[in-house]
């Protein structure tokens, strides 16, 4: 409702956001993935590869280096996978995220498993 902010009232706004991608394979052959997005982070899930990406966006606003294995990060990565999985389950997000099995993945992704 915006009758607070025509009220004047402060919101309490959320302070991150849940997404989640479905089209793959398709034209782009960007994989599925769901991920939380703050104002300085963003952890990204590719859960039919099993593979995760984390970003700092503050010192890395493109999203060109992937920081999810540096140790500098797990505290912080942690807490974005718990928030993660509350906003999962707080918007019913039941699919099926299940890792796709290695020869489809050979495919897919030729050099990484």
């Amino acid at each position: 409702s915006l009758v607070p902010l025509l009220k004047g009232l402060k919101p309490k706004w959320r302070d991150s956001l849940y997404y989640h991608y479905f089209e793959f394979p398709s034209y782009h052959m960007v994989a599925k993935h769901f991920g939380i997005r703050t104002s300085r982070y963003k952890l990204i899930r590719f859960y039919q590869f099993d593979e995760w990406e984390f970003y700092d966006l503050e010192q890395d606003p493109d999203e060109l280096s992937n920081r999810y294995g540096d140790p500098k990060h797990a505290k912080t990565i942690a807490g974005l996978k718990r928030q993660l999985d509350g906003l999962r389950t707080a918007y019913k997000d039941n699919s099926d995220v299940r890792a796709m099995p290695i020869e489809w993945r050979k495919k897919y992704r030729p050099g990484r498993e």
